[in-house]
């Protein structure tokens, strides 16, 4: 009986709706070709202000507007977290990131080490996982976020070849400032709490050299408090050298291609093996799951898209991002692959409010009236944008303005492809067609 209850506010009810408001000619033209090809495009901390169908009128975004006026716009998109990690596990299984341990104990967290020995479970279901079972070639390409290792460097336990990817080109991690020279450190808050170590064992150890008896004073405890304070510096500045190299990887499958990953061209290159896929599996269905760096801070741009606006960097980010989007599309068009195609376009949580550079530079984006963004649970922290656009089924510029979530993409891919519905996931039909 629980299914009776699920509220008519998922992308599969919308999806059958609208199927039930087409000629009935046209809907069984669509389900008589070849299984759908899915194309996902996930913009990391995007704000739903960013975007010009959602309002904004000084970024220029106009191949993402496009796909919002030939596909459906939805306007009450939720993720299911406001960090990166329980998001994205709860878009790929359609569950709540607590279902699946990622969450933290008290608070919402996310993977920031690549040594970090958590992860997706390897025994969740994923829309890749169903995809890969109805004959799809599936692609992740740019970030996972989700864990890599278990027990040891190298064992890959959480790798997305292990969650249903046949191809992932990308970064295991998350995009950090230190993942790029000159724009500071997301560890730079620890830098006082260090200084505050080496200055206690400094003055203590000239307090005990000058005043205190043995066995409290003398040379040799002063010696080893200078020793602590001298390892606590010197154990910061090796880690803040290294965690660049040892966290900002690229990785193409299972092995590490650059490290640390040149950033400054990297949303090209991604674009571009994506382009690649496509070509490559244009005679069979394929799902693909281009995943940005972008916007998320340390903030860059391709030189050639960079230009004075009134958003800096940041603006350039989204302009190139839109840019991507285009290009995809455009190949899609190319391969005559467009009319088969779903294509979606969200974010992962709402955009970073609070992030300013080494130089005092502002790095946000706009959640538009909603309050607070990224890392709160506030409506601009989980609030985003949500595009979906298959010729043939969808009709052009829709607008829905009922509540839509990112754990409603896997039961709506199952219909789409056929898959059996996991048993656990809520079927959002059901209760409709019987």
């Amino acid at each position: 009986m629980k299914g009776l209850f699920t509220p008519p506010c998922l992308l599969l009810f919308l999806l059958l709706l609208l199927l039930l408001l087409l000629p009935v000619s046209s809907a069984t033209t669509f389900w008589a070709k070849e299984k759908p090809n899915i194309v996902l495009m996930m913009v990391d901390d995007l704000g739903i202000g960013d975007l010009g169908c959602y309002g904004n009128n000084t970024i220029s975004t106009p191949h993402i507007d496009r796909l919002a006026q030939i596909g459906v716009r939805l306007t009450q998109h939720l993720a299911a977290a406001p960090l990166c990690t329980p998001s994205r596990a709860a878009f790929l299984t359609g569950r709540y990131p607590v279902r699946s341990g990622m969450v933290g104990l008290g608070r919402v967290g996310a993977y920031i080490f690549s040594a970090s020995s958590g992860g997706l479970p390897s025994n969740e279901v994923t829309f890749a996982k169903l995809a890969q079972g109805q004959g799809y070639n599936t692609a992740l390409i740019g970030k996972w976020h989700l864990g890599l290792n278990c027990e040891r460097a190298g064992d890959h336990c959480h790798h997305p070849a292990n969650h249903g990817f046949d191809l992932f080109y990308g970064t295991p991690m998350t995009h950090l400032r230190d993942c790029i020279a000159g724009h500071g450190s997301v560890f730079a808050q620890v830098w006082p709490y260090v200084r505050y170590v080496v200055a206690a064992s400094f003055w203590t150890a000239v307090l005990c050299f000058a005043c205190l008896p043995a066995p409290f004073g003398g040379w040799r405890v002063g010696l080893g408090l200078l020793l602590i304070g001298a390892a606590a510096a010197g154990l910061y500045l090796v880690f803040d050298h290294l965690i660049g190299a040892l966290n900002c990887v690229l990785m193409r499958d299972q092995q590490v291609v650059e490290k640390p990953y040149v950033s400054e061209d990297l949303t090209a290159r991604m674009t571009w093996e994506a382009v690649d896929f496509m070509e490559r599996n244009s005679g069979k269905p394929f799902l693909l799951f281009l995943s940005f760096l972008q916007v998320h801070t340390a903030l860059f741009a391709t030189p050639t898209l960079r230009e004075s606006g009134p958003h800096g960097i940041y603006g350039d980010a989204v302009r190139e991002v839109d840019w991507a989007v285009g290009f995809v599309v455009d190949t899609l068009e190319r391969l005559n692959l467009r009319g088969n195609t779903l294509v979606y376009l969200t974010s992962d949580q709402g955009a970073h409010l609070e992030e300013v550079s080494d130089q005092g530079e502002v790095h946000h984006g706009s959640n538009g009236v909603y309050k607070a963004g990224k890392s709160t649970n506030w409506e601009g922290g989980i609030r985003v944008p949500g595009i979906l656009s298959l010729p043939g089924l969808l009709p052009r510029g829709r607008v829905v303005d009922q509540p839509t979530s990112h754990m409603d993409l896997l039961p709506t891919l199952t219909a789409l492809m056929g898959a059996p519905l996991p048993y656990d996931r809520s079927d959002p039909a059901r209760w409709m067609i019987g």
